[in-house]
C-alpha cells in the first residue's frame, strides 16, 4: 500500500464517522500533490494532473469478476478506475483540508516512511551463518533459560490499624497453622494475605533471581536460598511481614545455536533497524533549525498515565525476503 492510499484510508474512515461531507458539495479544486511516491506501472489516467498507476488498477482489478467471458470489459474497467479516481479525489481533499497534519495521519505517514527506508532495507539474507552465530556466542547469556523459583507468599501488612508488632504476631499463627498443614497455605492465603497474589492463593509463579515488578526483591532472594518444598519462617520486607513456600525450583537451561538461530536473527536485525534509524533521524536534523521556548515547555502541565517510553514508531513490520 503507498502512502497515499494510507492517508486516504484514514482520511475516508475519519470523514465517514464525522459526516464531514455534505451532498452537492463542489468537486475539489485543482491541488498540487506532488510526492517522491512513484506511480506503480504505467500511467492509465491523471486526475488533476496526478497519476494512477497500471499496477494499482490491476490490483484492484483483481477483486472483481468479469460479467462475461475470462476478462473484463472496458466499461468494467472504467467502473474499477472510478474507484481510484475517488480515492485520490479524496486524497486531494484531504491534503487541501490539512488533513494530513492531523496527529494520527501523521503517524500513519511517518510509519510508511520508516518502512520504506529502513525496515524494507534489510532482509534476512544479508547475515550469514557465521555472523549469527559469532553474535551468539557474543550475547550467550541472552539466550540462556534463567533459574528460577516458584513462590507461594502470604503478606501481612503494618498499618495505621495495625502496629509492626500485631503484624507479626498475625503472621507467625498463620506461619504455625500452614506448618501443622502445608495444603491449607493457599487456603490460607486467599482468607488472610493482604498481597496482590492473593486472589490466586498466593501463587507468584516463577520467578527469576533478578526479581519480578512488585514483589520485594528480599522475597526472591530468600526463596533461592531455601530448599524445595520448605516454609520459611515469618521475615519482615518494606511491604510488611511475609510468609513464602516453595514448591519447586528450575536450573538454569543453555540453548545451543541451531534452537536460538531464529531468535539471533530477530535480535541482530532489530539491533540494525535501531542502528538505521538512529542514522536516518539524525541525518534529518543537520542543517535544520529548531526553535524551543523553554518557558512555555516547562509550564505545560502533565499528567502521568503510567510509565511510558518513547521509541521509534511501531508496529512496522521487518523487511523480508
Amino acid at each position: 500500500m503507498t502512502v497515499k492510499s494510507i492517508v486516504t484510508t484514514s482520511f475516508v474512515i475519519g470523514t465517514l464517522s464525522l459526516g464531514l461531507f455534505a451532498c452537492g458539495e463542489e468537486a475539489p479544486e485543482k491541488t498540487e500533490t506532488t510526492s517522491k511516491v512513484q506511480v506503480n506501472g504505467d500511467v492509465v489516467a491523471t486526475v488533476n494532473g496526478s497519476p494512477i498507476g497500471s499496477e494499482d488498477f490491476a490490483l484492484l482489478a483483481t477483486r472483481k469478476s468479469p460479467g462475461k467471458g475470462d476478462g473484463l470489459s472496458l466499461e468494467e474497467r472504467k467502473e474499477v478506475l472510478d474507484d481510484l479516481v475517488t480515492e485520490e479525489l479524496l486524497y486531494q481533499k484531504a491534503l487541501k483540508e490539512g488533513y494530513d497534519k492531523d496527529p494520527k495521519v501523521k503517524k500513519v505517514m511517518v510509519n510508511a516512511l520508516i518502512r520504506n527506508e529502513i525496515y524494507d532495507s534489510i532482509k534476512n539474507s544479508d547475515f550469514s551463518d557465521a555472523e549469527l552465530e559469532a553474535y551468539y556466542n557474543e550475547h550467550i547469556e541472552e539466550f540462556t533459560v534463567p533459574a528460577k523459583v516458584q513462590i507461594y507468599s502470604i503478606l501481612i501488612k503494618v498499618t495505621d490499624d495495625r502496629s509492626d508488632e500485631e503484624a507479626q504476631a498475625m503472621a507467625d499463627r498463620l506461619y504455625i497453622e500452614i506448618r501443622k498443614d502445608p495444603s491449607k497455605f493457599r487456603d490460607i492465603a486467599k482468607e488472610a494475605s493482604e498481597s496482590p497474589y492473593k486472589r490466586r492463593g498466593g501463587d507468584v509463579g516463577f520467578v527469576p533471581k533478578s526479581g519480578k515488578p512488585g514483589l520485594d526483591q528480599e522475597i526472591v532472594d530468600k526463596a533461592f536460598e531455601m530448599n524445595v518444598e520448605t516454609l520459611a519462617k515469618p521475615f519482615k520486607t518494606k511491604s510488611g511481614w511475609n510468609i513464602i513456600y516453595v514448591p519447586a525450583k528450575r536450573e538454569a537451561k543453555d540453548r545451543s545455536f541451531t534452537q536460538m538461530k531464529g531468535s539471533v536473527l530477530r535480535k541482530i536485525k532489530n539491533d540494525r533497524v535501531k542502528e538505521m534509524y538512529d542514522t536516518y533521524t539524525n541525518g534529518l536534523r543537520q542543517g535544520v533549525e529548531i526553535s524551543i521556548d523553554d518557558a512555555k515547555l516547562q509550564s505545560v502541565e502533565i499528567k502521568s498515565s503510567g510509565k511510558q517510553k518513547l521509541t521509534m514508531p511501531n508496529g512496522l513490520e521487518m523487511g523480508h525476503e
